[in-house]
């Protein structure tokens, strides 16, 4: 329809209408009814510009899908924007070019101790959790950077992904662990007594990281005897999320420095993750939006 509005400018020139039409086989009522309408402001544009503000806010949101972009338009119901069904959001962002990267696998740095003593698996791949602070998740990954390696732990929560503690090192003995378990009891006094799972890493079988946990009455589950991946899968998708999220085709690691990393990472997890990060096993709540509410319930039903 474009190039015929073209070549008859608009349908100024009248003699060669017909013959563009016959030859292009559209009737000419469809051409008349495209140029009525081809001026007209697209329908979908105080939408569009709603979804490039959501994912111009943060340098992750890029990230986002349409179940994310959708659950995130349902949040911050932008005024005067009628949010349609996720099929159209879909249809929309590729329109206008918003589209997440892929995914890449990282690689597991877990090395198993068969010597040291091991804990029972208490949650049997069962990461779900109807309160806060009562089941949890734990592991380290790694990073490279231009002066080293970089190592990050931390505790997320099993009932809102939140991270709970956090702490980075350019080594991946216990006492990173112990740390984060420190960062994450002095933050959250009320996880005293809550399960913390965890693969069967040497760190995590290590008499320093035990009686850490026996000392703030942590309950410690590990991997079962054998396991894959799968049994601690939560904290594994986490790691996937952070890297396809903030560093895969965004930042060269290796041209960084350690202290530069672990600044981006700090913030990635503290700021963004725990605060503004839509979260689609939250119901497309970011973690302390959905703690804040489960709160406020209480309150209510108190």
């Amino acid at each position: 329809m474009m190039f015929l509005a073209i070549k008859t400018e608009d349908g100024v020139i009248k003699g060669k209408i017909s013959f563009y039409c016959r030859m292009l086989k559209v009737t000419r009522q469809g051409f008349y009814k495209y140029l009525a309408g081809k001026d007209r402001p697209w329908k979908y544009q105080d939408l569009a510009d709603a979804m490039r503000a959501i994912a111009s806010e943060d340098e992750c949101n890029d990230a986002y899908g349409r179940i994310r972009m959708y659950r995130a338009l349902l949040l911050k119901q932008p005024e005067g924007v009628r949010i349609p069904g996720e099929r159209t959001v879909y249809r929309i962002m590729k329109e206008i070019g918003l589209s997440h990267r892929p995914k890449r696998k990282p690689n597991g740095i877990t090395k198993a101790d068969r010597e040291a003593r091991k804990s029972d698996d208490l949650l049997k791949r069962d990461f779900t959790s109807a309160e806060p602070l009562k089941k949890c998740v734990t592991d380290i990954t790694e990073i490279k950077a231009k002066d080293g390696k970089l190592y990050v732990s931390a505790i997320f929560d099993c009932y809102d992904a939140a991270v709970l503690g956090l702490a980075m090192d350019t080594n991946r003995k216990a006492v990173l662990c112990e740390r984060t378990l420190d960062n994450a009891v002095h933050s959250y006094p009320a996880l005293r007594g809550a399960i913390i799972h965890s693969d069967r890493g040497t760190q995590y079988t290590s008499e320093a990281y035990r009686k850490a946990a026996v000392k703030y009455g942590i309950r410690q589950s590990m991997n079962s005897a054998g396991g894959r991946c799968h049994d601690n899968a939560r904290c594994e998708s986490m790691w996937a999320r952070m890297k396809e999220e903030l560093l895969y085709d965004r930042y060269n690691t290796e041209e960084m420095s350690i202290e530069e990393l672990k600044t981006l990472i700090w913030r990635y997890f503290i700021s963004y993750w725990n605060n503004r990060r839509i979260c689609s096993a939250n119901g497309g709540l970011p973690p302390m939006v959905k703690r804040q509410r489960y709160y406020e319930s209480l309150g209510i039903a108190a």
